[in-house]
């Protein structure tokens, strides 16, 4: 089998292009011919469709990519198969889609939204996002590396720490948790919050509105918001420096760093929805807190950054979902229970690991994208 994959490259730090980095790595790994190519790069495209000519072309992207994902390789000849995320809503490219004969999505969740969206769902797989569970590993609070991470946030030897990291804060659930931790911060008070974030603009106006919560509550003096641009090497031991890794996300089509944070034998707080049903356990590997508010929208406009020529207003048919927020109630239950029990902590770390060992590994990902790709499309 040869496989083409569209994906950011050469990858940086972000979400999806790691995605399709291990990816490629797991197709390597397991004896598939493959190449990464940049997904917007049109003339270096056409060059692997003219001298690779791959069996199939896999897109990593959202629905708004569908131009450079699908229709490009198209125009080739080539079998293109998008591997998808959503983000709350597809406003275009439903017959494009529905035409091809198979769809990746990262979530049942996101299945779900592409099938209220207008796809007809019955060309739609589920293939996870693959972990590298090698670097993403158990790693002692006593390792310099991590040591020194706990050092530079200010964090000491006698506090936990709370971790939450994400393009900003507050889509993770920040102000959830930092709620939840003023509720019980009488009870517990042996705690820091971590966020870390990345440096944009938007960011470091959200970041200012989340300290402003912090002061209002009354625990700014243990929240840390740390804005840097970091690598691939420094992420394993940022989460090996956590205690507990608290993401309620508000929107996740996948969750990629609380399936981090798990292989990194942390237990994880997040939410009871959208692709924690799929990547979490209640109980065993993560506590999940109940759905406190479904945010919904009756419109949106959309523009070029979702593959549209013209921005344009849509109104919804019906009410859409923009967001979910947890039960700040069930995060500050949670939360105390993990801080005030460190065998749970650790049983429910080592039990996240061997999940994610089992269902996520970026080898096993790519084992199962063969299969589905071998008894869907019938490539070996």
């Amino acid at each position: 089998m040869k496989v083409l994959v569209l994906t950011e490259y050469p990858p940086s730090a972000a979400g999806l292009a790691t995605q399709g980095d291990l990816f490629c790595r797991g197709l390597r790994e397991i004896g598939v011919d493959v190449h990464p190519v940049h997904f917007e790069s049109p003339l270096e495209k056409e060059w692997y469709y003219r001298w690779f000519r791959p069996d199939v072309v896999v897109g990593v992207g959202f629905w708004g990519h569908i131009p450079h994902l699908v229709l490009h390789p198209q125009q080739f000849g080539m079998r293109a198969v998008p591997w998808l995320v959503a983000d709350g809503y597809i406003a275009a490219h439903q017959q494009v889609l529905n035409a091809l004969p198979l769809i990746l999505v990262t979530s049942n969740w996101v299945k779900e939204t592409y099938i209220r969206d207008g796809l007809r769902g019955d060309n739609i797989e589920v293939l996870p996002v693959g972990c590298d569970t090698d670097s993403f590993a158990p790693r002692s609070r006593d390792d310099l590396k991590v040591r020194s991470i706990r050092e530079a946030l200010g964090v000491s030897d006698d506090q936990i720490m709370i971790l939450t990291v994400g393009g900003d804060a507050a889509s993770k659930g920040a102000q959830e948790v930092m709620q939840a931790l003023a509720l019980i911060d009488a009870e517990a008070p042996g705690w820091r919050y971590v966020c870390k974030v990345w440096p944009q603009p938007r960011t470091v106006e959200q970041n200012l509105i989340d300290l402003e919560l912090a002061a209002h509550l009354g625990i700014d003096k243990k929240v840390t918001y740390s804005t840097n641009v970091v690598s691939h090497n420094f992420m394993p031991y940022l989460l090996a420096a956590c205690d507990i890794y608290a993401a309620p996300s508000r929107l996740e089509g996948f969750g990629m760093i609380q399936v981090e944070a798990n292989a990194c034998a942390k237990p994880v707080i997040a939410i009871n929805a959208m692709a924690f049903l799929d990547t979490m356990v209640h109980g065993e590997t993560a506590f999940l807190a109940e759905v406190a508010e479904e945010r919904k929208i009756t419109e949106a406009v959309f523009g070029e950054g979702h593959g549209i020529d013209d921005s344009h207003r849509i109104v919804f048919p019906n009410p859409r979902t923009a967001e979910f927020r947890a039960s700040v109630p069930d995060l500050a239950k949670y939360l105390l229970t993990l801080i005030e029990d460190s065998g749970l902590r650790r049983r429910m770390g080592e039990a996240g690991r061997t999940h994610v060992a089992r269902l996520f590994d970026y080898r096993q990902v790519a084992r199962r994208f063969v299969k589905i790709v071998s008894d869907r499309l019938g490539i070996q």
